[in-house]
């Protein structure tokens, strides 16, 4: 009975640093190891696997990585970003070619070369220029103008996605670095608790059901443990990607976790509506359909062809035996009459895109309507389930678990009832951690507009047709 009291005693001491918690799992730390098993003589060795891989050693002695260093790394890195700019310069140029004047022609006019019996024949020089009537040239500019435009937003939206989904996946990455610092003290506690049913075997005080369900524990302790390395090196890599630094090496998170923003659920899902650079680049988009519409209306004014040139007459003259016509200058101006053709194809083919840019607007705001409250429900329920965790949940288990421990330490409790009280403890704290990670991903999706796709090609902005 001492021996067991001894034992008892001893677990107790393994069982203080979880019971003396407030109930949150550690915030904002650097990748650490799990704690080590405090050594302990038994008269047989404990039949245990082989310890859970360590695919996180090393990590803590890199610098911790703020969410500002991912943000930073996607500015300068993330392809999308400049393939935006690049649609901004795009425009830029169409706009000022849409504006250039058209180019004179100049060339060779010949007529009755050979002169026939006369032996005379026309040839000399031309220049020809086409005057652009009804300020079509400004039309068509205002066109890519607007191109720009909407590029420049296009930009701004695909920034707000790249810096959303970054955001999301770092949050992501803390949750799951928080979730292998829970795993890693279960996993502890755990091969602590296979021992310790191992020496109280040893001594009589336990029986073979009692260690097999210890040994059961800290296998399944031991697969949790490397799933939520993996969990969390995926994470990391994929938040490494998405920033444009695939090689990155795997670093601590550094994140105010257990501080997730507040949102004001009820007048959200209305400032989306109304702000969301997703619905000016769908207004915009109106814009750009009537100035299409506009300079399709204007195309139907023809433009002045002008011409002229000078020329050598080599005709003999008639009245002096001898003598050629000489030099000889022509001019014609001519324009297009719109008959048949009045641009009525393409005007009828604007309207119908002003139309369908017009319902876009209508579309988006509902699309991110509907969307939105998803997220504000998700939120709400997110922020609900993690205060019932931290103030019910959590301390009821951690107090269910002290008793169970100090009616095992008077002899008055199976081991193996302790060993399920301690699991289920850090479940609930697993359980915590991820209710707290939706709240940070319904929330940034909402501060972020909704907009997600940071790998995403940037779609180019309507042109002419």
């Amino acid at each position: 009975m001492q021996t067991g009291q001894r034992l008892a005693s001893l677990l107790w001491l393994f069982a203080v640093p979880l019971v003396a918690q407030n109930g949150q799992p550690p915030m904002s730390t650097p990748m650490q190891a799990p704690m080590a098993p405090m050594a302990m003589n038994h008269s047989s060795p404990p039949q245990s696997p082989a310890p859970a891989a360590e695919l996180l050693q090393g990590v803590s002695e890199h610098p911790a990585l703020k969410l500002e260093d991912f943000l930073a790394m996607a500015d300068r890195n993330n392809p999308t970003l400049q393939q935006a700019a690049a649609l901004i310069r795009r425009s830029q140029a169409e706009a000022k070619q849409a504006a250039l004047y058209p180019n004179p022609t100049v060339g060779y006019e010949g007529d009755q070369i050979r002169g026939g019996s006369y032996g005379g024949g026309e040839q000399g020089g031309f220049i020809a220029q086409t005057i652009v009537l009804g300020g079509k040239l400004g039309l068509r500019r205002n066109i890519y103008d607007q191109q720009k435009n909407a590029a420049t937003i296009a930009a701004e939206v695909q920034r707000a996605r790249v810096h959303n989904d970054i955001t999301q996946m770092f949050y992501n990455a803390v949750s799951a670095q928080q979730t292998v610092l829970v795993r890693g003290r279960l996993l502890a506690l755990a091969n602590d608790a296979a021992q310790t049913a191992h020496q109280l075997a040893n001594v009589g005080q336990a029986d073979a059901p009692d260690v097999l369900q210890a040994e059961v524990e800290a296998e399944q302790a031991e697969i949790d443990y490397m799933v939520a390395q993996r969990l969390f090196i995926q994470h990391f890599k994929g938040l490494a990607a998405l920033a444009g630094e695939p090689t990155a090496e795997v670093a601590p998170l550094d994140a105010p976790f257990d501080k997730p923003p507040e949102i004001d659920a009820t007048g959200i899902a209305d400032a989306i509506v109304e702000h969301s650079p997703t619905v000016q680049q769908a207004r915009q988009q109106v814009l750009l359909a009537e100035a299409q519409l506009k300079a399709a209306r204007r195309e139907v004014i023809p433009d002045l062809q002008l011409r002229a040139g000078e020329q050598s007459n080599l005709e003999a003259l008639p009245d002096a035996r001898g003598k050629k016509t000489g030099a000889q200058s022509f001019a014609s101006a001519g324009i297009e009459l719109p008959l048949w053709n009045r641009n009525q194809g393409n005007v009828q083919a604007a309207e119908a895109d002003l139309d369908r840019a017009r319902q876009e607007v209508t579309r988006t705001q509902l699309s991110l309507r509907q969307h939105a409250e998803v997220l504000v429900q998700n939120y709400l329920s997110a922020k609900g389930e993690a205060e019932r965790y931290r103030t019910a949940l959590l301390p009821r288990a951690r107090r269910a678990y002290e008793l169970y421990l100090a009616k095992y330490q008077d002899m008055a409790q199976a081991y193996p009832q302790v060993i399920v009280s301690q699991r289920t403890l850090f479940e609930l704290e697993v359980h915590y951690i991820d209710s707290l990670d939706r709240i940070w991903q319904n929330a940034i999706a909402l501060e972020n507009f909704a907009v997600q796709g940071g790998l995403e090609q940037p779609s180019a902005a309507g042109g002419m047709h």
